[in-house]
């Protein structure tokens, strides 16, 4: 007898009828985009004041998780550049992005804070070079 076949007679012999708890969890997931892990420079100003570097820690179509080294405020639109190499060439996307969220508990290890970023939109072009970098960040994270 088949595995699956078996547990609806194992139900009947414990005097189960329906599904239990114990049978596995469900996880929906809420973002609109897959996220890839990428680890990238990234370099940012607020109103195109002082610039200031960054890592890119993962990034979607949508947004990313930056770690920068100051406090900033949720609602805060930055100009972002991320910086990537593409063979020999060095290649950057500039967007502006809003600070979505934080968690303003800096990493010892590095004196940075953790920020949820949302694209608001992209120079031209960039938006098509995200998605090509994010295509490749995925064929190796499957490799």
């Amino acid at each position: 007898m088949s595995p699956r076949k078996r547990i609806p007679a194992l139900r009947r012999e414990r005097g189960q009828t329906g599904p239990t708890f114990e049978e596995g969890i469900f996880i929906a997931e809420r973002r609109r985009h897959p996220r890839f892990n990428v680890e990238l420079p990234l370099d940012y100003s607020i109103e195109n004041n002082d610039h200031y570097a960054g890592v890119a820690a993962n990034a979607s179509r949508g947004g990313l998780v930056a770690y920068l080294p100051a406090a900033i405020v949720v609602g805060t639109s930055l100009n972002i550049e991320i910086i990537f190499a593409r063979g020999f060439e060095l290649n950057s996307i500039r967007a502006k992005a809003k600070v979505v969220w934080s968690n303003l508990a800096p990493k010892v290890a590095w004196g940075e804070y953790r920020y949820g970023l949302e694209f608001e939109n992209f120079q031209e072009g960039d938006a098509q070079k995200l998605k090509a970098l994010l295509k490749e960040a995925g064929e190796t994270r499957s490799r």
